[in-house]
């Protein structure tokens, strides 16, 4: 049956899907990949993003980039929810604070997708599915606005939930040092394949390296360096597993000369050559 729950005008596009044991194969596919993605999964379901895997413990939120790679595993005995947008509904730059699709539930600094709904607000999350899924249903002329209210509201939500969980007291408080590391991600997210150093970030944001690095070792965050080369490593292991590119190809592509080089640093990183990983990663999902 066609799904219903879609809103599509110009460039702009939303939507709502269940996620049961019969929908695992299509939220797996293709037909999702290009969007941006929260899902609210009750508890007892498995997914894995990028190389990461979560189980859901307890009612818990997932917000997914396109460019991150998303496997439903298990389903729990909970039908759960996925609401799937373009840049076009929701990222307009007017929007670009903490809760916009580049926020901090995205491609953030400890590369942390999850948040765990707590008891007192599992109604409150619930309750906001539900209402974008009956505004589906009475297809209202404001039908646009009124979910994106809705999504809005689930993104401070989660960004509250997601600070607290994952940020030190200190760094909650420090609101402009806050959003200076998450300009920092951004870039990193938006320059990893040009730029390779704290200082090449350093100049785009007209400060000192030092300068960086101390406001990162305040924060108590994982050094600006780290962040550099996590980025980077990510994006091979995408490239090895997702693609057939070589080992010098994917080291060409992430900006770097010299093809040995690279594949040093990502032993350095992960233990295993390209070729290495690439083939155990491979393996460990044929044996599955």
């Amino acid at each position: 049956m066609k799904n219903q729950n879609v809103f599509e005008s110009s460039l702009k596009k939303l939507g709502l899907v269940h996620i049961g044991k019969r929908d695992i194969h299509t939220i797996n596919g293709d037909t999702y990949k290009d969007y941006i993605k929260a899902l609210y999964l009750p508890k007892g379901h498995t997914l894995k993003v990028d190389f990461t895997t979560y189980v859901t413990r307890q009612p818990s939120l997932f917000f997914i980039a396109p460019n991150q790679f998303l496997t439903i595993e298990t389903s729990g005995e909970e039908v759960g929810f996925m609401v799937y947008y373009n840049r076009d509904f929701y990222c307009i730059h007017i929007h670009d604070q903490e809760v916009a699709c580049d926020g901090l539930l995205f491609n953030n600094i400890h590369n942390m997708p999850t948040v765990q709904v707590p008891k007192e607000d599992q109604e409150y999350v619930t309750n906001l599915f539900h209402q974008m899924e009956m505004e589906f249903k009475l297809n209202d002329t404001s039908l646009e606005e009124m979910n994106r209210t809705y999504l809005k509201q689930l993104l401070i939500k989660a960004t509250r939930m997601w600070k607290k969980q994952h940020l030190e007291k200190i760094v909650t408080s420090q609101n402009n040092d806050l959003e200076f590391f998450r300009k920092f991600t951004l870039l990193v997210d938006e320059h990893y394949k040009q730029k390779h150093s704290v200082a090449d970030y350093a100049d785009v944001l007209n400060m000192a390296p030092k300068t960086v690095t101390h406001k990162f070792k305040r924060l108590k965050l994982p050094q600006p360096n780290e962040i550099i080369k996590n980025r980077i490593i990510l994006e091979a292991k995408r490239l090895l597993v997702h693609t057939a590119l070589t080992a010098k190809e994917i080291a060409h592509e992430l900006g770097y000369d010299d093809p040995a080089y690279f594949s040093r640093q990502f032993q350095i990183k992960t233990g295993d050559s390209p070729s290495g990983f690439r083939t155990k990663y491979l393996t460990t999902v044929i044996d599955r």
